[in-house]
């Protein structure tokens, strides 16, 4: 049986990438609001949660077919993220954005959010059938790595969101890096390991 202690510690280790995904996302602005925040750090912690329970509940069979695809569909994902919000960085600023920017997160960000979320957290999928194997409590791996990786994101939006005060676009710029790199290091593992 796997500790508490050990599912915390994994749940810190998968939180790592949507936790600067989530910094960028605060740079971005568009969550002005703690509120706001924890929204999105819940969309990041629920898309955590969830993918290990894929992986457990589908097995083995659905990992091994997915795995030589998973770090191209997370680095795609978050190199497509991380490209937007450099463009709108480079954006003109209008009397609209600002509007919009106060009001509560567009359609398209919260499908950004998710896409971002959906890329930092596919690993988790191959993650549910480690656990599996190990004959963890599934839900409680879930409800961990959910309030860890809610936690996390929450305070990565707000400080982003601090950060990008004092940045201005620079802040989302890095933030659209950071996404990309974070993508860039998942496909490189993969590949370099032969996966």
């Amino acid at each position: 049986m796997t500790s508490v202690l050990t599912l915390i510690a994994l749940a810190f280790g998968l939180s790592v990438d949507a936790f600067a995904a989530a910094l960028g996302r605060g740079a971005g602005g568009g969550e002005r609001h703690f509120g706001q925040a924890l929204k999105v750090g819940a969309v990041f912690g629920g898309m955590e949660a969830v993918m290990p329970l894929v992986g457990y509940l589908i097995g083995l069979l659905l990992a091994t077919s997915l795995a030589p695809y998973d770090h191209w569909i997370a680095f795609t994902l978050l190199a497509a993220v991380g490209a937007h919000m450099i463009r709108e960085a480079f954006k003109e600023d209008d009397g609209a954005a600002d509007e919009e920017g106060a009001a509560e997160p567009s359609r398209r960000g919260r499908l950004t959010v998710l896409l971002t979320a959906a890329g930092t957290s596919i690993d988790a999928n191959i993650v549910g059938v480690s656990l599996a194997m190990m004959g963890a409590n599934i839900l409680l791996a879930s409800a961990i790595i959910f309030v860890v990786t809610t936690t996390l994101c929450t305070l990565g939006v707000l400080i982003g969101r601090a950060a990008a005060g004092w940045l201005g676009r620079w802040a989302e710029i890095a933030g659209g890096l950071t996404l990309i790199a974070i993508g860039v290091i998942i496909l490189n593992e993969h590949l370099s390991n032969g996966i």
